[in-house]
């Protein structure tokens, strides 16, 4: 009975020692989970002398309601802050338009070798000018159209998801609700919908506009959210922005026989 006491307590020992190996950030309203030893391992960073004393102790950082450490610093540039720390090196996205912003927290999380790697010239990097808005310089936007290439493998794609469910209702008007499938519309350059979508991408509605005009009336002939969302991220792109909405139509009298509708926009970059 002793050996069993013995080693329940020498495994809860175990437990509790890995627990605290692991650490939970909340860093701009993003959660993280990391390693104490992958936090400390730039003694001389930022997070270095933060928990450099923390196994066991507290040090000065505020915590989020759920016990969370919280930096205030941007939630999603910290991942790349966070891959260096574990690798030693970064890989960014092609035509990443946070460079300097991320070189910005690099500076501020005191992980000089990381400003030196973002701060090298890198080819692949546009022009500030050609993320300016085409109507920023005051000219119109057939200025812009005309400078469009083929090659310039960037910018934004909405996708927005519409689908409706019924309530409980009538035997017979559900079944005819529920029929109503969903569909998935993108805005975008036409150009850029081709390239990621091809085939997938319904052109009835827009077929003769040229590739570096925008349009909104494009569908997906498939309907499944994912799959738009697995095309994209295939094509390198990210999700920046979303939100939704769910309204009921006025058509019924009581609850159960109302539609409802789901509205989902997001953005890619």
């Amino acid at each position: 009975m002793a050996l069993n006491d013995n080693s329940k307590a020498q495994a809860t020992k175990e437990q509790n020692s890995a627990q605290s190996d692991v650490i939970e950030l909340n860093v701009g309203g993003q959660v993280y989970y990391t390693r104490y030893c992958t936090l400390t391992g730039f003694p001389n960073s930022l997070l270095g002398k933060l928990f450099s004393n923390s196994k066991g102790s507290s040090n000065d950082l505020p915590r989020d309601f759920r016990g969370r450490y919280f930096i205030d610093r941007d939630g999603f540039l910290f991942r790349y802050v966070l891959d260096y720390l574990r690798d030693q090196q970064v890989v960014l996205p092609d035509h990443f338009p946070e460079r300097g912003r991320l070189k910005r927290e690099a500076e501020y999380f005191q992980l000089p070798d990381l400003v030196k790697l973002l701060s090298l010239d890198d080819s692949k990097q546009f022009p500030d000018d050609l993320y300016n808005s085409d109507f920023d310089d005051g000219q119109s936007s057939e200025r812009f159209y005309s400078s469009y290439s083929p090659n310039r493998r960037f910018g934004y794609i909405t996708v927005a998801f519409k689908g409706v469910c019924a309530g409980g209702g009538r035997e017979g008007q559900s079944d005819a609700k529920a029929k109503k499938l969903p569909r998935i519309f993108i805005s975008s350059r036409i150009g850029l919908a081709k390239e990621v979508f091809g085939d997938a991408l319904n052109e009835s509605r827009d077929t003769d506009r040229p590739p570096d005009r925008y349009t909104c009336r494009f569908y997906l002939k498939f309907r499944q959210l994912e799959r738009a969302f697995d095309m994209l991220s295939e094509s390198g792109f990210y999700i920046v922005a979303c939100n939704s909405s769910l309204a009921a139509s006025p058509i019924g009298h009581y609850a159960d026989d109302r539609v409802w509708s789901n509205y989902a926009q997001y953005v890619f970059y």
